[in-house]
């Protein structure tokens, strides 16, 4: 058996291609199957079988066309009430796939209907536990409804325990989620790899041995996740189609600017910096980039169902609209070019500031520092005196903003770039404060 990870940074997930050397399984692939196509090419092998582990939250998924495309079976929990053609599988359901068996076992937790899949090949053993257990942590449980979260966490203490009195200490452990997701909880580790033995001794979930303790902490500490999160359920019940990830036709620039006049959303990918330094009047600054969580913050943010144009460079704008359409945001339109200057010469352009700590502390005494992180994270520590509105709250509270020229923040310079765009889009005059907040108490800032 090998195991072959296809991982998707920019959401915190995980793909497995799971396979004999000569037939497979594929578990939760994401909606452009293309790169789970490579990997099944450059492994020579058949896909006979793609598994979910849950009907998913934080992406679309591309499981279902995978299957139709390969004529696999398509293994999704009988419980769960999809209109499209599936294999039905039910806790205990065991599968034949080349000469290893897959086995469902039942984790609800993160969804009601939550399975975990136990692949066995001779004496290796493989878990494959989407949002169950996770390195360090377990899925959040907060996703399903208000009501049902208490209850979902006890299952998920439940669950857990009983994934792994099911398979052997060495069984390898390949979560869907929790490397950055927002649909894991704390205290997910940093970990790349780990096996159900090290998760015994380690995982909070396992060594917590008073279940109420555990509920109560697990949601005490769950922070706020994107609200795009609403809309994958429903899609994915549904049942999504393919993407379509073609560039479309750059527009011109009488196009671009009208869109602009009329108060559309015209998000430019191009580094923050450059963007506080020159852009076009009425666009917002969406840095895109490794490490940026561009997707999740584009669509926790931005209103769901509005068209969007994307400006930058071709291959960032590329990229933009594969991540997007993982979320379902398809048919974003597009302007390519390097700058103001190229995408519309002689169009109005705005700039605005963009500083360090030792600048922000210069500033006139009268004007508000604007903490944009979410209130977990402002709760934890920040500037004395500060105003904390977060990111995500902030287009529909932008009538709380203090008045005078807003200095904005937040942990590392990324989210306060989009916050400082918006109110600058909203009419008021912004500095953006590129900085880590790590070091505002060494430049000199009274912290609360």
């Amino acid at each position: 058996m090998e195991v072959i990870t296809i991982e998707t940074p920019q959401l915190g997930d995980r793909t497995y291609l799971v396979h004999d050397g000569a037939v497979g399984v594929v578990i939760d692939p994401q909606r452009d199957t293309d790169r789970v196509e490579k990997a099944v090419s450059d492994a020579g092998v058949t896909i006979t079988h793609v598994a979910e582990t849950h009907i998913h939250n934080d992406y679309v998924t591309g499981g279902l066309q995978l299957a139709q495309d390969h004529n696999a079976a398509y293994l999704v929990n009988a419980a769960d009430d999809v209109p499209y053609s599936r294999q039905p599988i039910s806790d205990g359901d065991t599968v034949q796939v080349g000469r290893m068996v897959l086995k469902a076992v039942a984790t609800p937790g993160h969804t009601h209907h939550h399975l975990s899949y136990i692949v066995t090949d001779g004496d290796r053993q493989a878990v494959f536990s989407g949002g169950s257990l996770l390195y360090g942590s377990v899925g959040r449980t907060d996703l399903v409804s208000p009501e049902d979260t208490v209850p979902l966490t006890h299952h998920q203490y439940r669950s857990v325990r009983r994934l792994v009195d099911e398979a052997g200490g060495d069984a390898g452990l390949y979560p869907t989620h929790g490397f950055g997701s927002f649909c894991s909880s704390g205290p997910a580790s940093g970990a790349e790899s780990s096996t159900i033995g090290e998760q015994l001794s380690g995982n909070h979930a396992l060594t917590d041995p008073d279940e109420d303790h555990f509920v109560r902490e697990l949601i005490h500490n769950l922070t706020a996740y994107p609200s795009y999160y609403a809309h994958m359920a429903p899609i994915n019940m549904a049942g999504p189609t393919a993407p379509d990830l073609d560039l479309p036709d750059s527009l011109d620039q009488d196009e671009l600017v009208s869109r602009l006049e009329r108060g559309e959303w015209v998000v430019d990918l191009r580094n923050r910096v450059a963007f506080a330094n020159i852009h076009l009047s009425g666009s917002v600054s969406f840095e895109y980039g490794d490490g940026t969580q561009f997707t999740a913050f584009l669509g926790w943010v931005l209103p769901w169902d509005e068209q969007l144009t994307l400006v930058g460079a071709r291959q960032d704008v590329e990229n933009a609209i594969r991540d997007l359409s993982r979320i379902g945001i398809d048919s974003p339109d597009a302007a390519i070019g390097a700058g103001p200057a190229d995408l519309a010469p002689g169009a109005a352009t705005s700039s605005y500031d963009s500083v360090g700590w030792q600048e922000v502390l210069q500033k006139p005494e009268d004007d508000p520092i604007i903490d944009v992180r979410r209130t977990d994270e402002f709760a934890k520590s920040h500037i004395q005196d500060a105003v904390n509105i977060p990111l995500h709250e902030l287009l529909r509270r932008l009538d709380k903003v203090p008045a005078g020229r807003l200095w904005v923040h937040c942990g590392s310079g990324y989210r306060s770039a989009v916050a400082a765009s918006l109110l600058q889009r909203a009419g008021r005059d912004v500095v953006h404060i590129d900085a880590s907040f790590r070091d505002a108490k060494k430049a000199g800032f009274t912290m609360a």
